[in-house]
């Protein structure tokens, strides 16, 4: 994985040639980032994220052989079994309301994407996950969560789940799956955001999440924000 101030490496994943053309030659337009390489479907990908171990990786999620969110699942498992960094990884897909992005965020990708975004915004979106946060498409997250949460059995909250949590995690745990920012949470808690870092660190550790965006689907599939 890249150094902090180094160049971001960004890997490709898409079945379409023309697509991966054009974000290649993105990429490779910016100075601060370097294409890492490229791949056709989630198996190439596997392969891809093991030999080039990029920074980050732009992911369909819906490609022949095996589709990204498998792919998600298998790299982020063997970097785990490994007990290195993986990339991250942000889910590309065509259509908003897509129930396999939810799946691939669950996998443990970073965010996810329109492949009709805008040249800047994906830009903007790599630098964004290489920086540590989450990134969702422009709209509504709450809107994808609640109609994924439809096909998850469980009808009415079970707030025992909260259990393991302190009061404060539970405060922060519940502003965070809003998706109110750390100084968001900070201001209305009146608390630090290096306080508010670190309560939730130890959620996403308690709830065995990997990601913020992890932490708003595990909320909504349980229907603890109403």
């Amino acid at each position: 994985m890249g150094n902090p101030g180094s160049a971001i490496s960004v890997a490709l994943v898409d079945d379409q040639d023309l697509f991966r053309a054009g974000i290649r030659m993105m990429v490779e337009s910016q100075k601060d980032m370097v294409f890492a390489g490229e791949a056709s479907n989630g198996e190439e990908a596997v392969a891809l994220a093991a030999s080039a171990q990029p920074d980050i990786m732009l992911m369909d999620v819906r490609m022949p052989v095996m589709d990204g969110v498998a792919a998600t699942r298998s790299i982020s498992e063997a970097a785990a079994a490994a007990g290195i960094d993986k990339p991250r990884i942000i889910a590309l897909t065509t259509f908003n309301r897509d129930q396999a992005v939810v799946e691939a965020v669950r996998a443990g990708a970073s965010g996810y994407l329109l492949k009709s975004a805008e040249p800047e915004f994906l830009l903007s979106a790599i630098r964004t996950v290489h920086a540590g946060y989450s990134v969702i498409a422009p709209g509504s997250v709450q809107d994808l969560f609640l109609h994924a949460a439809r096909t998850y059995p469980q009808e009415v909250p079970d707030l025992s789940i909260l259990a393991p949590l302190s009061p404060r995690e539970r405060d922060i745990f519940l502003l965070a799956a809003k998706g109110l920012a750390n100084a968001e949470i900070a201001g209305s808690l009146f608390v630090s955001e290096a306080t508010v870092k670190t309560h939730l660190r130890s959620v996403l550790d308690k709830f065995g999440l990997r990601t913020r965006l992890q932490l708003v689907a595990f909320a909504y599939e349980r229907r603890l924000l109403g």
